[in-house]
């Protein structure tokens, strides 16, 4: 194990200790707001430290199979012995190794989803609201909430834009590498001769600001304008000028926000859209500078690129970022999403690690 890895476990097990002494005393509950942090900073903490003394164990345990190799009846099991605490030491060296990585503190929030359809026409409104539905099943897989925010249907069916807000514990985290281009090749319902046709969308996935923390808004730079709401929603939504237009003046980002009954609602909402894109555009801007020769997509976030294909036809996803290819596409589309989250993270962290000399 590297010798920096090392002292930063042995550090972080002495600090483990000290958070049993002080959240063990009877006077920590009297600061309630200091019992949560160190509460949290345990949770974090406990599992790297336990994984760590099965390493030092796994150590011990080869250690002690070899003073058992000089005796010949025991030599067969202690060779045994010796090889299992090896295969340990890799694995457990390996995930420790991904535990002390610096973590996004954006991981654990929620998410604002953003799908746009792109070349394609209909069709690619179709996609977009395919690809709505996807993720909409995974988060009941992972039993996260769904709220639409705003929506434009097609004509045809499925959506020329959707916005929704996804509400659950690591959101960020298990969905921030879907943001890009996704293309679609597929026979189309309307198509008459069975031609495979081609269109894109485009997905954002943005977590959400804290607009006291994160992004500063200044009244002086909005512009708000009010109208009447269109579409399905019944007397009250079309009779009251209940949909909200938030214009950002410096950037020139606009938000619109008409699927709520209330004026106060769609504003709240539509600022909340607004301060994610405002926080999500800094930090693009950052990320470009930063890593502007990174060979993958995976936590640039650009957009403008296309990062997986979903080929109908011969039941394939592949994601180009990291070369991979699932014949599963039934069930990717039904939600399934797992198997590429963890691929995506996988390889991100393996970046990481390459990046830090490891």
């Amino acid at each position: 194990m590297n010798k920096s890895i090392a002292v930063k476990l042995t550090q972080l097990s002495v600090r483990l200790e000290e958070l049993n002494r002080l959240l063990s005393s009877e006077s920590i509950t009297a600061n309630l707001d200091n019992y949560r942090k160190l509460t949290r900073e345990r949770a974090e903490i406990a599992p790297v430290v336990e994984l760590y003394d099965a390493y030092l164990q796994s150590e011990r345990d080869i250690h002690t199979a070899q003073e058992m190799t000089g005796d010949a009846e025991m030599r067969e099991f202690a060779d045994a012995e010796i090889r299992d605490a090896k295969e340990k030491l890799v694995r457990f060296g390996a995930e420790l190794q991904k535990q002390l990585l610096p973590k996004d503190p954006n991981d654990e929030r929620n998410i604002f989803l953003e799908i746009r359809a792109g070349t394609g026409g209909d069709e690619s409104a179709l996609f977009a609201g395919d690809l709505f539905r996807m993720y909409a099943r995974f988060a009941e897989r992972q039993r996260w909430q769904v709220e639409i925010i705003s929506q434009s249907p097609s004509d045809a069916g499925g959506y020329k834009e959707i916005i929704a807000k996804i509400i659950g514990n690591g959101a960020y985290s298990k969905l921030k590498f879907e943001s890009g281009g996704h293309r679609v090749q597929r026979v189309p319902a309307t198509e008459t001769q069975g031609r495979i046709h081609t269109s894109a969308c485009t997905v954002a996935v943005m977590p959400e600001a804290d607009e006291v923390m994160d992004v500063v808004l200044n009244p002086a730079e909005l512009r708000i304008d009010t109208y009447r709401a269109s579409g399905a929603g019944g007397q009250h939504i079309n009779k009251t000028d209940s949909a909200v237009r938030v214009t950002h003046l410096p950037t020139g980002i606009v938000v619109e926000c008409q699927d709520g009954r209330s004026q106060h609602k769609n504003k709240a909402q539509a600022m909340s859209v607004l301060a994610a894109r405002i926080r999500d555009k800094q930090t693009q801007e950052q990320q470009s500078k930063q890593a502007a020769t990174r060979k993958s997509l995976i936590g640039s976030g650009d957009r403008s690129g296309r990062i997986r294909t979903y080929n109908f036809p011969q039941g394939r996803i592949t994601d180009h970022r990291i070369n991979l290819t699932l014949y599963k596409i039934e069930q990717i589309m039904d939600g399934d999403l797992t198997e590429l989250c963890s691929a995506l993270m996988s390889e991100h962290q393996a970046e990481q690690l390459k990046a830090m000399g490891v």
